[in-house]
């Protein structure tokens, strides 16, 4: 167990060897999982329409 003035300093230098994302890195990755949230949602809205529309024609075909 260290005193908390080791802890300070250890976690200082740990803390000194991150590698922080650029600004420009971090506004393309959002970009990027915002584009790719929409075209999930998109996709999942499609085969849901799908489903429901192929399951409401084998409804009335059937009922």
């Amino acid at each position: 167990m260290t005193n908390p003035l080791q802890f300070i300093q250890q976690t200082r230098s740990e803390i000194g060897k991150i590698s922080w994302p650029t600004r420009r890195e971090v506004v393309l990755t959002t970009i990027t999982v915002f584009i790719m949230a929409t075209l999930t949602a998109i996709f999942f809205a499609l085969v849901d329409i799908l489903i429901r529309t192929g399951l409401q024609g084998l409804l009335s075909f059937f009922g």
